[in-house]
């Protein structure tokens, strides 16, 4: 879209205000003093502020009422241990009781000159991104000053075409929204038949019923796989902690073993392999290749006579489980618990043929996850090639 030579710098569009800076002698432990949006409460990836899990602050701190987040205000983050992160924004949609934090910096639109949601759209853009970047300063904590992306130009078409832009994006967010929601909702399923049906007396409808299942334990359902392979002449790629996500069962990033590593327990496609090192992170995932793993993962595999390999991971990753796996945990920094501990874990379980039913219904929820995912990803291409489209 060509706007012509009609640019404005960001400083002519908007007020740069600094968050509250405050101490950590100033933090209240709990929730009534002063919420403080830092980074972390902000959700960048769907381009919203949040005001969930936020750090509270006494309520003798010294505000000032221009630092609370308002309707239409832009929320950018300006200091980070992360180069990523810095220079990130997000929009406030409603007015709100909180402030923005001593890393924050509320970006204030002159809504007489610019519509807002155009100027956050602009500030989200990759050519801001890049631009922010050429901007950062500092080694440990990386950070950027308004008057170092003050003048940063952006093309400022009529009234009518910003809000015509604005609404066009924001039909796209909507969209992006309510197919979160509805991930998220299926997810939430997924987690309460998960946790209904591993239990010692496990409830499923009509179809787990007294007579068709038998206690056991998860030493009888899964055997512990220690096997090691110092040459690793068959295997190509290894899986670390940090190559498993949490509460997601599918593994889509590994290492390469030719660019080194000192694992060398070996696992095999169709294993779970469990992360016992901080079980709170929930991470479980089933290997779809064979290959090598950290001393931190159990790898995990169905024994066939007990329980259908496609349903271990589910009972894997309940929260029954979970749970057991953190109370079994010792240390203090990075606690871990031990397969010798985990497989006493006491469980009801259906007998084959109705473990065949309940795979049935898992299997098709992971199906349209997964559609679920890949809808998100195209809209957000979407989002992104019209704005480097439109705003060049």
């Amino acid at each position: 879209m060509n706007f012509g030579n009609n640019y404005i710098k960001l400083e002519d569009v908007c007020s740069f205000i600094r968050g509250v800076t405050y101490s950590k002698n100033d933090e209240s432990g709990n929730s009534d003093g002063i919420g403080i949006l830092r980074s972390n409460n902000v959700d960048f990836l769907n381009n919203k502020i949040n005001f969930r899990n936020l750090r509270f602050i006494s309520d003798k701190i010294k505000l000032k009422e221009e630092q609370r987040l308002k309707k239409n205000d832009i929320l950018m983050c300006i200091a980070n241990g992360s180069k990523e992160l810095v220079g990130k924004v997000g929009f406030c949609y409603t007015d709100s009781k909180y402030y923005a934090g001593g890393f924050m910096s509320i970006i204030r639109p002159f809504q007489t000159k610019i519509n807002s949601h155009y100027l956050f759209i602009n500030l989200f853009s990759e050519k801001f991104k890049n631009y922010s970047r050429t901007k950062n300063q500092g080694t440990n904590i990386r950070n950027i000053t308004f008057n170092g992306i003050k003048d940063f130009a952006f093309p400022l078409p009529d009234i009518e075409i910003q809000n015509y832009i604005s609404s066009l994006f924001e039909f796209i967010e909507t969209t992006i929204d309510q197919v979160d929601n509805q991930g998220q909702n299926l997810l939430n399923l997924k987690k309460t038949l998960i946790d209904v049906l591993v239990n010692e007396t496990p409830v499923w409808g009509n179809l787990v019923k007294e007579d068709n299942y038998v206690k056991s334990n998860y030493g009888n359902i899964a055997k512990c796989i220690e096997e090691h392979d110092k040459q690793k002449k068959e295997v190509q790629r290894f899986i670390g902690l940090e190559h498993i996500e949490t509460e997601n069962l599918t593994i889509s990033t590994w290492g390469n073993i030719a660019d080194g590593t000192t694992f060398t327990k070996r696992f095999s496609e169709g294993d779970v392999l469990f992360g016992k090192r901080r079980a709170y992170l929930k991470k479980v995932a089933v290997a779809d290749f064979d290959g090598i793993c950290s001393s931190d993962i159990l790898v995990l595999r169905a024994n066939k006579n007990y329980i259908l390999p496609e349903l271990l991971p589910f009972y894997l990753s309940s929260e029954n489980f979970i749970q057991h796996a953190i109370n079994t945990s010792a240390g203090s920094l990075s606690p871990r618990t031990k397969w010798k501990d985990l497989s006493g874990f006491k469980v009801g379980l259906p007998n084959l043929d109705i473990q065949k039913k309940i795979v049935e219904v898992f299997l098709q929820i992971q199906s349209t996850l997964k559609e679920i995912n890949a809808q998100k990803t195209t809209l957000k291409n979407l989002k992104h090639k019209l704005l480097n489209e439109i705003l060049g």
